[in-house]
């Protein structure tokens, strides 16, 4: 990553566990491609049931060349399970988007007429 990721919480303080777990997982999604220029990864308690007790969002937004990838699960109970399925959904993006930019490249240096006249 060309910029440094960035973690932030709403509603909630993080553990040095969980920091130290978003860190470790976005180094490794950092690994998957090259192009990822930055991540910013925000968690959250939006709402307070008193039913169902803490609920966690985690939003992933990786930066890449001309675009962005913004990732959004749904809400968990348990806040490492919610870092693992938004950084899973994450790891396919990022992949989904290396692949097309593959497909682009590769097909850049095929000439799509024939230029040679044809004789006659």
């Amino acid at each position: 990553m060309k910029l440094p990721l960035q973690i932030t919480s709403r509603n909630v303080s993080l553990s040095e566990a969980a920091e130290q777990t978003i860190r470790e997982k976005a180094a490794k999604l950092d690994q998957l491609c090259d192009c990822i220029m930055g991540c910013r990864v925000l968690v959250e308690a939006p709402h307070r049931h008193q039913n169902q007790g803490n609920q966690y969002n985690v939003v992933i937004d990786i930066t890449v060349p001309g675009s962005e990838i913004v990732i959004k699960r749904e809400e968990n109970e348990d806040l490492y399970v919610a870092i693992r399925d938004a950084f899973e959904a994450a790891k396919r993006k990022v992949k989904e988007y290396s692949d097309r930019q593959k497909d682009v490249k590769g097909a850049e240096g095929i000439p799509l007429v024939d230029m040679e006249p044809t004789p006659e």
